[in-house]
Protein backbone atom coordinates (compact mmCIF):
# COMPACT_ATOMS: atom_id res chain seq x y z
CA UNK A 1 0.00 0.00 0.00
CA UNK A 2 1.35 3.31 -0.82
CA UNK A 3 -0.82 6.44 0.54
CA UNK A 4 0.30 9.83 0.14
CA UNK A 5 -0.14 12.76 3.27
CA UNK A 6 -1.39 16.58 2.09
CA UNK A 7 2.10 17.66 2.51
CA UNK A 8 3.59 15.43 -0.93
CA UNK A 9 0.72 17.17 -3.09
CA UNK A 10 1.77 19.41 -5.75
CA UNK A 11 -0.94 21.74 -6.56
CA UNK A 12 -1.09 24.65 -9.45
CA UNK A 13 -3.66 27.17 -8.50
CA UNK A 14 -5.43 28.86 -11.74
CA UNK A 15 -7.51 32.44 -10.61
CA UNK A 16 -8.05 35.36 -12.42
CA UNK A 17 -8.10 37.53 -8.90
CA UNK A 18 -5.13 38.20 -7.06
CA UNK A 19 -7.32 37.93 -3.98
CA UNK A 20 -9.28 34.35 -4.60
CA UNK A 21 -5.89 33.08 -5.05
CA UNK A 22 -4.43 34.33 -1.87
CA UNK A 23 -7.46 32.81 -0.52
CA UNK A 24 -7.51 29.76 -1.99
CA UNK A 25 -3.69 28.86 -0.79
CA UNK A 26 -4.46 30.00 2.72
CA UNK A 27 -7.03 27.21 2.46
CA UNK A 28 -4.37 24.81 1.23
CA UNK A 29 -1.94 25.31 3.47
CA UNK A 30 -4.33 25.04 6.40
CA UNK A 31 -4.93 21.64 5.04
CA UNK A 32 -0.97 21.22 4.98
CA UNK A 33 -0.24 21.67 1.49
CA UNK A 34 3.17 23.45 1.16
CA UNK A 35 4.08 22.76 -2.74
CA UNK A 36 2.04 25.60 -4.34
CA UNK A 37 1.86 27.33 -7.82
CA UNK A 38 -0.19 29.97 -9.18
CA UNK A 39 -1.13 31.17 -12.38
CA UNK A 40 -3.95 34.28 -13.81
CA UNK A 41 -4.92 32.50 -16.88
CA UNK A 42 -4.47 29.60 -18.98
CA UNK A 43 -1.26 30.88 -21.14
CA UNK A 44 0.37 31.50 -17.72
CA UNK A 45 -0.69 27.67 -16.27
CA UNK A 46 0.54 26.09 -19.50
CA UNK A 47 4.03 27.75 -18.82
CA UNK A 48 3.83 26.28 -15.46
CA UNK A 49 2.74 22.54 -15.74
CA UNK A 50 5.57 22.51 -18.64
CA UNK A 51 8.13 23.45 -16.24
CA UNK A 52 6.73 21.55 -13.47
CA UNK A 53 3.75 18.88 -13.52
CA UNK A 54 1.21 19.19 -10.33
CA UNK A 55 -0.78 16.21 -8.86
CA UNK A 56 -3.68 18.93 -8.46
CA UNK A 57 -5.09 21.69 -10.46
CA UNK A 58 -7.57 23.98 -9.24
CA UNK A 59 -9.17 26.10 -11.76
CA UNK A 60 -11.50 28.98 -11.81
CA UNK A 61 -14.35 28.67 -14.23
CA UNK A 62 -13.43 31.96 -17.31
CA UNK A 63 -10.14 33.57 -18.02
CA UNK A 64 -9.37 36.10 -20.12
CA UNK A 65 -7.51 33.46 -22.55
CA UNK A 66 -10.22 31.19 -22.66
CA UNK A 67 -12.56 29.05 -20.23
CA UNK A 68 -11.35 26.09 -17.71
CA UNK A 69 -13.81 23.67 -20.47
CA UNK A 70 -11.04 25.00 -22.87
CA UNK A 71 -8.26 24.46 -20.44
CA UNK A 72 -9.23 20.92 -19.41
CA UNK A 73 -9.94 19.66 -22.97
CA UNK A 74 -6.13 20.60 -23.44
CA UNK A 75 -4.88 18.45 -20.56
CA UNK A 76 -6.66 15.59 -21.37
CA UNK A 77 -5.53 15.53 -24.78
CA UNK A 78 -2.02 16.07 -24.23
CA UNK A 79 -0.61 11.93 -23.02
CA UNK A 80 2.06 14.11 -20.55
CA UNK A 81 -0.73 15.61 -18.55
CA UNK A 82 -3.56 12.83 -18.23
CA UNK A 83 -2.79 11.71 -14.97
CA UNK A 84 -3.00 14.82 -13.56
CA UNK A 85 -6.31 15.37 -11.29
CA UNK A 86 -8.73 18.54 -11.74
CA UNK A 87 -10.49 20.33 -9.34
CA UNK A 88 -13.30 23.37 -10.82
CA UNK A 89 -13.45 26.22 -8.06
CA UNK A 90 -16.56 28.37 -9.58
CA UNK A 91 -19.89 29.94 -8.46
CA UNK A 92 -20.93 28.40 -11.25
CA UNK A 93 -24.30 27.21 -10.72
CA UNK A 94 -25.88 26.53 -14.44
CA UNK A 95 -26.08 22.74 -14.51
CA UNK A 96 -25.70 22.45 -17.91
CA UNK A 97 -22.35 24.50 -17.41
CA UNK A 98 -21.32 22.30 -15.08
CA UNK A 99 -21.99 18.93 -16.53
CA UNK A 100 -19.16 18.31 -18.76
CA UNK A 101 -16.71 18.72 -15.75
CA UNK A 102 -18.58 15.92 -13.92
CA UNK A 103 -18.64 13.98 -17.16
CA UNK A 104 -15.03 14.46 -17.65
CA UNK A 105 -13.95 13.04 -14.36
CA UNK A 106 -13.01 15.66 -12.47
CA UNK A 107 -12.01 15.22 -8.63
CA UNK A 108 -13.86 18.14 -7.57
CA UNK A 109 -16.41 20.89 -7.83
CA UNK A 110 -15.81 23.28 -5.27
CA UNK A 111 -18.13 26.10 -4.94
CA UNK A 112 -16.81 29.82 -4.32
CA UNK A 113 -16.54 30.22 -1.53
CA UNK A 114 -16.03 26.97 0.00
CA UNK A 115 -15.21 25.76 3.26
CA UNK A 116 -13.22 23.33 4.92
CA UNK A 117 -15.05 20.16 4.39
CA UNK A 118 -15.78 20.92 0.44
CA UNK A 119 -11.77 20.90 0.26
CA UNK A 120 -11.10 18.31 2.29
CA UNK A 121 -13.08 15.54 0.43
CA UNK A 122 -11.31 17.08 -2.67
CA UNK A 123 -7.95 16.55 -1.24
CA UNK A 124 -8.37 13.26 -0.08
CA UNK A 125 -10.18 12.15 -3.52
CA UNK A 126 -6.90 13.03 -4.62
CA UNK A 127 -5.04 11.66 -2.66
CA UNK A 128 -6.98 8.50 -3.32
CA UNK A 129 -6.81 8.69 -7.07
CA UNK A 130 -2.61 9.36 -6.67
CA UNK A 131 -2.11 6.18 -4.26
CA UNK A 132 -2.23 2.69 -4.51
CA UNK A 133 -4.16 0.46 -1.90
CA UNK A 134 -5.14 -2.93 -3.06
CA UNK A 135 -9.01 -4.50 -2.07
CA UNK A 136 -8.36 -7.31 0.47
CA UNK A 137 -10.97 -9.81 -0.99
CA UNK A 138 -12.22 -12.92 0.79
CA UNK A 139 -13.75 -15.12 -2.08
CA UNK A 140 -12.17 -13.22 -4.79
CA UNK A 141 -8.58 -12.66 -5.74
CA UNK A 142 -8.70 -8.67 -6.49
CA UNK A 143 -6.15 -9.44 -9.87
CA UNK A 144 -8.58 -12.41 -11.33
CA UNK A 145 -12.05 -9.99 -10.68
CA UNK A 146 -12.95 -8.98 -14.11
CA UNK A 147 -15.16 -5.73 -14.63
CA UNK A 148 -16.63 -3.84 -17.39
CA UNK A 149 -16.77 -0.40 -17.46
CA UNK A 150 -19.44 1.16 -19.56
CA UNK A 151 -19.81 5.35 -20.13
CA UNK A 152 -19.88 6.97 -23.39
CA UNK A 153 -17.24 9.40 -22.23
CA UNK A 154 -13.41 8.68 -22.73
CA UNK A 155 -12.58 10.81 -20.13
CA UNK A 156 -14.90 9.21 -17.55
CA UNK A 157 -13.63 5.78 -18.26
CA UNK A 158 -10.31 6.60 -17.71
CA UNK A 159 -11.24 8.07 -14.46
CA UNK A 160 -12.89 5.30 -13.50
CA UNK A 161 -9.99 2.69 -14.82
CA UNK A 162 -7.41 4.44 -12.95
CA UNK A 163 -9.31 4.36 -9.75
CA UNK A 164 -10.38 0.55 -9.53
CA UNK A 165 -6.49 0.08 -10.88
CA UNK A 166 -5.26 1.71 -8.09
CA UNK A 167 -7.35 -0.40 -6.20
CA UNK A 168 -5.93 -4.15 -7.51
CA UNK A 169 -8.24 -4.20 -10.43
CA UNK A 170 -6.31 -5.02 -13.75
CA UNK A 171 -9.02 -7.44 -15.75
CA UNK A 172 -11.23 -3.84 -17.42
CA UNK A 173 -13.30 -4.14 -20.65
CA UNK A 174 -14.69 -1.33 -21.56
CA UNK A 175 -17.64 -0.19 -23.73
CA UNK A 176 -18.80 2.88 -24.64
CA UNK A 177 -22.41 3.04 -24.26
CA UNK A 178 -24.98 0.35 -23.26
CA UNK A 179 -25.40 -1.02 -26.63
CA UNK A 180 -21.74 -2.28 -26.69
CA UNK A 181 -22.39 -3.52 -23.25
CA UNK A 182 -24.68 -5.92 -24.03
CA UNK A 183 -22.79 -7.36 -27.14
CA UNK A 184 -19.90 -7.89 -25.09
CA UNK A 185 -22.11 -9.32 -22.11
CA UNK A 186 -23.13 -12.29 -24.93
CA UNK A 187 -19.67 -13.56 -25.17
CA UNK A 188 -17.77 -12.70 -21.78
CA UNK A 189 -18.46 -13.24 -18.11
CA UNK A 190 -18.17 -10.65 -15.77
CA UNK A 191 -18.10 -9.91 -11.85
CA UNK A 192 -19.17 -6.63 -11.98
CA UNK A 193 -20.52 -3.50 -14.15
CA UNK A 194 -19.99 0.14 -13.38
CA UNK A 195 -22.07 2.05 -15.50
CA UNK A 196 -22.75 5.56 -16.61
CA UNK A 197 -26.49 6.48 -16.78
CA UNK A 198 -27.09 9.04 -19.53
CA UNK A 199 -25.80 7.39 -22.47
CA UNK A 200 -26.88 7.42 -26.46
CA UNK A 201 -28.43 4.55 -27.75
CA UNK A 202 -28.94 2.06 -24.29
CA UNK A 203 -28.52 4.07 -21.34
CA UNK A 204 -27.75 2.89 -17.97
CA UNK A 205 -31.52 2.15 -17.02
CA UNK A 206 -32.17 0.27 -20.11
CA UNK A 207 -29.17 -1.98 -19.48
CA UNK A 208 -29.32 -2.76 -15.87
CA UNK A 209 -32.96 -4.15 -17.11
CA UNK A 210 -31.30 -5.99 -19.96
CA UNK A 211 -28.90 -7.97 -17.43
CA UNK A 212 -31.12 -8.79 -15.13
CA UNK A 213 -33.92 -9.75 -17.26
CA UNK A 214 -32.58 -11.40 -20.14
CA UNK A 215 -28.66 -11.90 -19.31
CA UNK A 216 -27.52 -14.94 -18.35
CA UNK A 217 -25.45 -13.12 -15.97
CA UNK A 218 -28.82 -11.86 -14.12
CA UNK A 219 -26.84 -11.89 -10.69
CA UNK A 220 -23.39 -9.25 -11.50
CA UNK A 221 -23.35 -6.53 -8.86
CA UNK A 222 -23.97 -3.21 -10.49
CA UNK A 223 -22.59 -0.16 -10.01
CA UNK A 224 -23.87 3.21 -11.24
CA UNK A 225 -22.15 6.32 -11.44
CA UNK A 226 -24.21 9.21 -12.85
CA UNK A 227 -24.36 12.94 -12.60
CA UNK A 228 -28.15 12.39 -12.76
CA UNK A 229 -30.30 14.33 -10.14
CA UNK A 230 -33.68 13.55 -10.82
CA UNK A 231 -35.21 11.62 -7.82
CA UNK A 232 -37.76 9.54 -10.33
CA UNK A 233 -34.67 8.49 -12.46
CA UNK A 234 -32.62 7.40 -9.67
CA UNK A 235 -36.04 5.60 -8.05
CA UNK A 236 -36.02 3.75 -11.37
CA UNK A 237 -32.99 2.44 -11.91
CA UNK A 238 -33.01 1.22 -8.45
CA UNK A 239 -35.74 -0.46 -8.74
CA UNK A 240 -34.30 -2.04 -12.10
CA UNK A 241 -31.78 -3.96 -9.81
CA UNK A 242 -28.92 -1.22 -9.40
CA UNK A 243 -27.11 -2.23 -6.45
CA UNK A 244 -25.27 1.02 -5.78
CA UNK A 245 -25.11 4.28 -6.75
CA UNK A 246 -22.19 6.94 -6.69
CA UNK A 247 -22.01 10.73 -8.17
CA UNK A 248 -19.90 12.23 -10.33
CA UNK A 249 -17.59 13.21 -9.81
CA UNK A 250 -17.36 10.36 -7.33
CA UNK A 251 -14.78 9.76 -4.15
CA UNK A 252 -12.81 7.01 -4.66
CA UNK A 253 -12.85 6.23 -0.91
CA UNK A 254 -16.32 5.68 -1.13
CA UNK A 255 -15.82 3.52 -4.33
CA UNK A 256 -13.63 1.39 -2.43
CA UNK A 257 -16.52 0.82 0.25
CA UNK A 258 -18.90 0.25 -2.32
CA UNK A 259 -16.46 -2.25 -4.56
CA UNK A 260 -15.94 -4.33 -1.28
CA UNK A 261 -19.57 -4.57 -0.12
CA UNK A 262 -20.46 -5.48 -4.14
CA UNK A 263 -17.80 -8.33 -4.01
CA UNK A 264 -17.90 -9.26 -0.49
CA UNK A 265 -21.83 -10.53 -0.51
Amino acid sequence: MTHLSPSELSMLIVEPSETQRRIIIKRLQQEGIISIESAANIAEAKTVIARHKPDLIASAMYFEDGTATEFLSYLRANSEYKDIQFMLVSSECRREQLEIFRQSGVVAILPKPFNAEHLGKALNATIDLLSHDELDLSHFDVHDVRVLVVDDSRMARNVIKRTIGNLGIKQITEAEDGAQAIELMRNNMFDLIITDYNMPSVDGLALTQFIRSESQQSHVPILMVSSEANDAHLSNVSQAGVNALCDKPFEPKLVKQLLYQLLEE
